[in-house]
This record gives structure tokens, C-alpha cells and sequence, in this order.
């Protein structure tokens, strides 16, 4: 199972980046966060946690950290790797911001139905938290 979501942003990608690095701030924008930790750095191979408002605690591994471009992270069930990719690509002032969610591995079938379906649903409202989180940090800023 594989699906995404996009939304434009009125801010530049090293605008919303900070929103992502500050990984314990996540549930600050996302509607869908109780808690989320790195320890360490955000930067590839760091690990962390994030417990969701639906389901258990889980453990996360930062598999790909680009500055001001993107990040992904992976968490491990039971045969099945769930990967949730963050992209930021700028289209003139804005920034066009992408998440996917991928499950994989034997019982990605399975998994994707139990969770999958509860992500694909809270999505666009993780979206539109970072949009209005970002854009009144940014108005904020100008006044």
C-alpha cells in the first residue's frame, strides 16, 4: 500500500524545515502526534519514537536526512517496514510539500489495512497543520 499527500505552502523551504527538525515540536502542528523524540541529531541513522493518537508507541529511524530538502523515516512491525517520506520542493515563493507513506515487507497487506487506512485519513489534516503553523510562524516573523 502507497499513497501521498501535497499541499503549497506561502513559505520557503528552509521555512518549513524547522518544523521537521524539531522532531518533539511535531505534535505541535500534527493533529495525529501525542509525542515524538530523536535522540541525538536530526540526522541520518538517529532513532526515535512517536506515539500517534491511535495505536502503540513506535520506534523510528531517520534513513535519510537532506537539509532544507527532505527527510524519511522507517518504522519496523512484524514483517512489514512502514516508510513515511517528507519532501519539500520550492515553485517560486511557495513550497510544494509532499508526504508518502509506503508499507512493505509480507504483512504490508495486512498492516496497511489496519493502519494505513487510519493515516490516509488523518493526512490531510497533518498537512494542513503544518501549513498553518508555518504560515502564522512566517506572518508573526513579518509584523
Amino acid at each position: 500500500m502507497e499513497f501521498n499527500e501535497k499541499i503549497v505552502i506561502k513559505a520557503l523551504p528552509e521555512n518549513i524545515y524547522p518544523f521537521y527538525s524539531q522532531v518533539s515540536e511535531w505534535k505541535n502542528w500534527d493533529p495525529d502526534v501525542v509525542y515524538s523524540s530523536i535522540e541525538g541529531d536530526f540526522t541520518q541513522g538517529a532513532t526515535g519514537t512517536l506515539k500517534p493518537q491511535k495505536g502503540p508507541e513506535a520506534k523510528i529511524v531517520f534513513t535519510e536526512v537532506t537539509h532544507n530538502k527532505s527527510f524519511t523515516t522507517i518504522t519496523k512491525l512484524p514483517f512489514c517496514t512502514i516508510t513515511f517520506v517528507h519532501l519539500l520542493e520550492q515553485v517560486g515563493a511557495d513550497t510544494e510539500v509532499t508526504h508518502a507513506v509506503n508499507f512493505t515487507g509480507f504483512l504490508s497487506p495486512l498492516f496497511g489495512q489496519l493502519i494505513g487506512k487510519q493515516i490516509k485519513r488523518t493526512l490531510p489534516n497533518t498537512m494542513q497543520g503544518l501549513k498553518k503553523a508555518v504560515e502564522m510562524y512566517n506572518d508573526e516573523q513579518a509584523a
